[in-house]
């Protein structure tokens, strides 16, 4: 049905190059339509009301009137619908300007419209005075033509409706998407925070401890000072690197340090004991790795576990360390993974791997996860200072 075509651009208000080509196919399949049943119909024979020529002229200019049917579609239609009484070349530019307004307005109004399109089809009948057709035939085409053209319109306001109602929802899923992710990261670095509060305030403990060691001391021999002063020295030094990563929040008590590399041995065997088969060949000394990167490696390889005991396709993974000072510290994590896991969990981008990402962030490194060949791979790159 060439109803379709003349669909307004919800954006009528822009003079766009559719909107154009939709308004020079509505004109011209308007008069041509008109143009048709004035042939066809009895506006040529005589004694119709206007001569067949002032016929053509009304539908020429019921037509023109269809360039604003877009900013004044009621007023356009009830501009042209008078002439449906005297005119059959005017009847095509009505049922395009009834079809614009069914787009935009409700059925009372439409039925009333209708009616009275169906009504100027009884004065043209009652205005011919040798008419070819009985005036059941002018109330049938009428109403069949009206009644197409509107229920067309209104199909189309109704799934305007839905394609809105769609994008709407869209919108705000993916708006509650991108809140759920940033109180993720929030989250992450408010953990990432009370981890350097309590670690500096177990620095600071030390700190305390040795200076007031040295303090309530009066014969302290010369290596003794030495010990005391290099465990102080130590501690300011790994306190300071913790602030250079982040300023922590104060909240709560000082807890003892949080797990690093040296526990990561313990980690593992957690995962294993609760059933999993985890493969782990860790290839970092153990000396000289700073505390703020153990501790990152270690949430790391905490997280990557946890995924892959909840959305991996079986209980096993294998984890991989690797580097040294003055490279990278690598880490890689693969578990099984069918890809029929939850769309929501972090194996799709969910809070775990926010959360991976924005530590790793913090330490100036890089992290990848994806899914390929029926493996999950989550891969980790730290900067480690020489």
């Amino acid at each position: 049905m060439f109803f379709a075509l003349l669909v307004p651009d919800p954006g009528s208000g822009r003079n766009t190059a559719r909107n154009r080509a939709a308004d020079t196919v509505a004109i011209v399949l308007a008069l041509f339509y008109g143009t048709v049943m004035m042939l066809l119909g009895d506006a040529t024979r005589a004694g119709a009301a206007l001569p067949w020529q002032a016929d053509l002229a009304l539908g020429l200019l019921c037509a023109a009137a269809l360039t604003v049917r877009r900013r004044h579609p009621l007023a356009v239609a009830v501009a042209v619908l008078p002439f449906g009484a005297v005119s059959v070349a005017s009847t095509g530019p009505i049922i395009v300007a009834l079809f614009t307004v069914a787009i935009r307005r409700r059925p009372p109004l439409l039925l009333v419209l209708g009616l009275i399109n169906v009504g100027t089809g009884v004065l043209y009948f009652l205005l011919h005075d040798r008419p070819g057709y009985g005036i059941w035939m002018d109330l049938l085409v009428r109403s069949v033509v009206t009644a197409a053209a509107m229920g067309w319109g209104l199909f189309v306001q109704a799934y305007r409706r839905l394609t809105t109602s769609l994008r709407e929802h869209a919108a705000r899923l993916e708006a509650e998407q991108h809140l759920r992710e940033e109180q993720a990261r929030l989250t992450e670095r408010a953990r990432i925070a009370r981890e350097t509060h309590d670690v500096l305030a177990h620095r600071m403990s030390l700190i305390s401890l040795h200076a007031g060691a040295l303090e309530v001391r009066a014969g302290v021999s010369p290596e003794e000072l030495s010990i005391a002063a290099g465990a102080i020295r130590g501690s300011a030094h790994e306190a300071l690197e913790e602030l250079r990563s982040v300023i922590g929040v104060p909240s709560g008590r000082p807890e003892p340090p949080q797990p690093g590399l040296a526990d990561m041995s313990g980690l593992i065997s957690s995962a294993r004991e609760a059933g999993m088969t985890v493969d782990y060949d860790n290839g970092v000394p153990s000396d000289g790795l700073p505390a703020q990167l153990g501790r990152t490696a270690y949430r790391i390889v905490q997280e990557g576990l946890t995924n892959a005991r909840r959305h991996g396709s079986a209980p096993a993974a294998a984890v991989v360390l690797a580097g040294g000072a003055g490279r990278a510290l690598r880490i890689t994590v693969v578990n099984p993974f069918s890809g029929t896991g939850s769309a929501g969990g972090p194996h799709s981008g969910g809070r775990g791997l926010l959360g991976i990402g924005e530590r790793v962030a913090q330490a100036g490194g890089r992290v990848t996860h994806r899914a390929e060949r029926g493996e999950f791979r989550l891969e980790a790159e730290l900067p480690w200072p020489s």
